[in-house]
């Protein structure tokens, strides 16, 4: 697999003064085709990259001199309201770019000083791209029927967590507009507002003017919501508030960082959450990886009878016909030589059973709340990504490269 896309064909267009913003502007168009996640100026010791994160894989499309570097990054905080006199200290904005068709990225830009210069940093996100359904996630049916009854509670705590990357804004969101029906009164605390969901009352944390989560969200209480999506739980304040609102009557939907789903309630009580509390109000939590998915102009299959228990494990989940063949994907035009084609998630889904939630007011270790839920019959992400594979949605090496080994080991 090549460490580089094609270059960037900048044609005519170059990076002084007069071309700058024609520049810019090609480069966010040929991000978004691709299509990337993110956007980056690296500053190293002779000249300066641009890359693209595309596929949670990082590549390099060209690279410029210092000066057009300068051109660019004073272009972009110019367009982002950014202050262009700092340069040594960490800086945030956004900036709505306008794009053919009348369409526009949204793009939350971030700079920090390096040793060379001032790196630049762009999330690309395309305004009026249609949300995902549920349904288009990837869970298997049989957590996506989990999933939807959690969310048909009428109150109640739902955690969503995985790494930085993973998929969990997309899915908060695809449960928000599952949940947007016009019968409930939704709001949301976000850093930043990702997606305008019309119908949802959306607010946004500034720290500017010191608005942080903790004094949104006691203020969004005040306005009687049914549900609230909380965009982070990141200190005590927040996770006391969130159980509290969970246990006064709201459905509240939240993510969190933590490698399996049992992890997340051995950290919301590390910030301090009370067991007997968080035990009487959690739903469930969900964790997710995001894995690529093979081309289907290119992939192949090949023979496994030789092996004929790598999918034992998971046999009772298989379709009729699964399980006797493992895929890959060679590369072709079409994927650009890669063999993939888009990202899907991997899923682990805990429900709160009232023997879990037993063992939550106990403070019992993570492992024995994750027995307990395989035993109940939670798929673990190991039997999810198997399920993947089998199915010829991504290959092992994509399984291996993203999910951690000690999440991919048989449980004993």
């Amino acid at each position: 697999m090549n460490d580089e896309l094609e270059p960037l064909p900048f044609g005519e267009f170059g990076f002084d003064d007069t071309q700058v913003k024609e520049s810019v502007s090609r480069m966010i168009r040929h991000a978004l085709s691709l299509p990337a996640s993110d956007l980056f100026l690296t500053w190293n010791e002779e000249d300066v990259s641009i890359t693209v994160r595309h596929l949670g894989i990082s590549r390099r499309l060209t690279k410029i001199n210092y000066d057009e570097g300068r051109r660019v990054v004073n272009y972009v905080k110019a367009m982002a309201g950014m202050d262009l006199a700092q340069k040594l200290r960490p800086l945030d904005g956004r900036w709505v770019c306008p794009l053919e068709d009348g369409k526009r990225a949204d793009l939350r830009i971030s700079t920090i000083p390096t040793l060379y210069g001032e790196d630049l940093a762009l999330r690309l996100l395309e305004r009026g791209s249609a949300l995902r359904e549920l349904d288009r996630l990837g869970l298997h049916r049989k957590d996506l029927g989990v999933l939807k009854s959690l969310l048909s509670s009428p109150s109640g705590l739902v955690l969503v967590t995985g790494p930085t990357g993973s998929g969990k804004t997309t899915t908060l969101y695809a449960c928000l507009h599952s949940l947007n029906d016009g019968t409930r009164k939704i709001n949301t605390i976000e850093d930043p507002i990702e997606y305008a969901l019309e119908g949802v009352h959306q607010s946004s944390v500034n720290l500017k003017i010191k608005l942080d989560f903790p004094e949104l969200l006691r203020s969004v209480l005040r306005q009687a919501p049914d549900v609230i999506m909380l965009g982070e739980i990141r200190d005590p304040v927040t996770a006391e508030t969130a159980v509290r609102a969970a246990n006064s009557g709201h459905l509240v939907l939240a993510t969190l960082h933590a490698p399996i789903a049992a992890g997340a309630i051995d950290s919301m009580l590390s910030l301090d959450a009370h067991p007997h509390f968080l035990a009487s109000c959690l739903l469930g939590v969900l964790t997710q990886r995001l894995v690529r998915t093979l081309c289907e102009k290119c992939r192949t299959s090949y023979d496994i009878s030789e092996s004929p228990h790598t999918f034992d494990e998971v046999r009772s989940w298989l379709e009729s016909g699964q399980g006797n063949q493992l895929y890959s994907a060679p590369g072709c035009p079409h994927c650009n030589q890669e063999g993939y084609t888009n990202r899907i998630g991997v899923f682990e889904v805990l429900k709160a059973s009232k023997e879990i939630r037993r063992l939550i007011s106990d403070r019992r270790t993570v492992r024995e709340i994750r027995d307990k839920a395989v035993e109940e019959g939670m798929l673990s992400m190991r039997c999810s990504a198997l399920l993947k594979v089998a199915d010829g949605v991504t290959s092992t090496e994509e399984v291996i490269r993203v999910i951690p080994a000690e999440h991919l080991l048989p449980d004993e």
